[in-house]
């Protein structure tokens, strides 16, 4: 029912194989042990490992992780940066925000109008509209003009919207991320895993 994030599909990402974007538990502290289970595992620094799936220069190095830190934009640039930040927001209920930008991302690459208009209608249903399974916070003014344009979808149709879903998680769920334990741990194994590297 949800769906995989384009960026983060990769077929050498060990830790995307692992991830079941489909799990849904209701226990906030079995989310907790669950994303720190699969953070472990990426960062795993067990040699077999490594040489059998050969994940050493796919995972976040120090470097990319205090990027992190830096603005929303790295964040989301890198693909086991947005991997995290999504599992950081299942964990707090909110992950229809990235997915909805993550599905304005890949809108706004298509060229032609039956796709525009056949992925514009589908964001819709997913998101947008009333009681949609997804549905983002929009305030009506931009809600309706989402609507009025589905009859002409263009690249921008909801460009206004993205921009908004972006504040709210630049202002909000973004800097819950940097301070949460989830980072934290990342951090620490990064470091961890780049002593072991020189060692």
């Amino acid at each position: 029912m949800r769906e995989n994030l384009g960026s983060v599909s990769t077929p050498n990402m060990a830790f995307t194989d692992y991830v079941n974007p489909t799990e849904l538990a209701t226990d906030k502290e079995i989310k907790r042990n669950n994303w720190r289970n699969r953070i472990g595992f990426l960062l795993k620094t067990n040699s077999s490992v490594l040489q059998r799936v050969k994940v050493r220069h796919y995972r976040p190095s120090v470097d990319d992780v205090s990027q992190w830190a830096q603005s929303l934009d790295k964040l989301l640039s890198h693909k086991y940066g947005k991997t995290a930040f999504c599992m950081f927001l299942r964990s707090e209920f909110c992950e229809e925000n990235i997915e909805f930008w993550s599905a304005c991302e890949e809108y706004k690459k298509l060229t032609s109008q039956k796709d525009l208009a056949s992925k514009a209608n589908s964001i819709y249903e997913e998101f947008i509209k009333s009681e949609a399974p997804k549905e983002i916070n929009l305030d009506f003014h931009t809600r309706n003009a989402i609507v009025q344009g589905l009859h002409q979808p263009t690249a921008t149709s909801f460009l206004a919207a993205q921009r908004k879903i972006y504040n709210l998680m630049e202002n909000n769920s973004y800097p819950r991320f940097i301070s949460s334990d989830l980072y934290k741990d990342l951090c620490t194994a990064a470091e961890r895993d780049a002593k072991h590297i020189k060692s």
